[in-house]
């Protein structure tokens, strides 16, 4: 019987199964297809290209249903808006979509860090994306905080069906030193303290902690590792995720937000800096645009006018070559 969904809920576009069988729902407001006049007698007639689809991926330990108001101003600005839950987090964390029971937060070992979300769950989840909208419309990942280094380091690594564009928004390197000389020692300190608990207890209870949500030790290990060196090196991983980067040539369109202390511009700046070759547009999204307080979080419930930018931005780029498409 099927289960009736949320009020305010988006509706369910399809369910991706990762490698070990944990279930992530992918939930979408999909834009109108475009019209295509048939003239009589003949076959279909050429028309406009479907809209641009965007994927967003939270922040650590934040729950997909919470971008669902700014997932809605995308798509009134006539985008196909999609979002799914990192696994461990949201209805990616329930026993429904685990199998399991809820004490491990959907991960199979505590090991689960950087490299199997890149390489293994996001190439799911976007195989899964694109057997629902087909390869037409073109794709762009957008990631908040921690998201947005996974769709970096998603679209560099080539692990998976190959994406148009990476937005970022509020997100940026972790490396301490660029949080500038009065910020840096404690975030030193506390990136230290951070992966040792987690190795100490064998999973970081940041729900209980007031940070980053119920994480295994591989993830904050390996936020940490990039915190204390400034270089993304996941455990387990055989590629350069450096090397990865520095050669990813994509459309990036990275936004600051106004008050953001968890994600200033100069940790964007330092993230940016991995990626030379990207065709970079760079943004700061401010209170006045927003007509609201701004901060790491409070830019998802006053982002009207930061999804007309996003939708201009996804509309004009010019779409790479599709067999870039048949990776993954």
């Amino acid at each position: 019987m099927t289960q009736p969904e949320p009020v305010g809920e988006l509706p369910l576009l399809t369910t991706a199964e990762l490698p070990d069988g944990v279930r992530v729902p992918v939930r979408a407001l999909r834009a109108p297809a475009p019209e295509r006049f048939l003239p009589s007698g003949s076959g279909p007639a050429p028309g406009p290209p479907p809209a641009p689809a965007v994927l967003i991926l939270p922040a650590m330990g934040t729950s997909a249903r919470f971008y669902r108001r700014f997932a809605r101003h995308l798509h009134d600005e006539g985008l196909t808006v999609l979002t799914a839950d990192l696994r461990g987090q949201g209805e990616a964390a329930t026993p429904r979509a685990t199998g399991r029971g809820a004490r491990d937060h959907g991960y199979r070992t505590h090991d689960h860090g950087y490299r199997a979300l890149v390489e293994e769950d996001l190439p799911a989840v976007l195989r899964a994306v694109r057997a629902e909208l087909g390869p037409e419309p073109p794709l762009y990942l957008l990631g908040h905080s921690l998201g947005g280094q996974l769709c970096l380091l998603y679209a560099a690594l080539g692990a998976g069906p190959a994406v148009d564009g990476v937005a970022l928004v509020a997100s940026g390197s972790v490396w301490f030193r660029a949080y500038g000389p009065l910020r840096a020692p404690g975030l030193l300190l506390g990136e230290v303290l951070i992966a040792a608990t987690a190795t100490a207890l064998g999973r970081w209870p940041g729900a209980r902690l007031g940070f980053g949500g119920n994480q295994p030790k591989g993830v904050m290990r390996d936020w940490a590792h990039q915190g204390l060196t400034g270089r993304y090196a996941a455990r387990g991983a055989t590629l350069d995720y450096e090397a990865a980067l520095a050669a990813l040539e994509l459309p990036v369109l990275a936004v600051s937000v106004e008050h953001d202390t968890l994600a200033p511009a100069s940790a964007l700046d330092h993230l940016l800096g991995k990626v030379p070759r990207a065709r970079l547009t760079r943004r700061h999204y401010t209170a006045r645009e927003a007509g609201a307080r701004l901060d790491h979080f409070a830019w998802t419930r006053a982002g009207g006018p930061l999804a007309k930018q996003v939708a201009a931005w996804a509309t004009a780029e010019e779409r790479p070559e599709r067999g870039r498409a048949a990776r993954g």
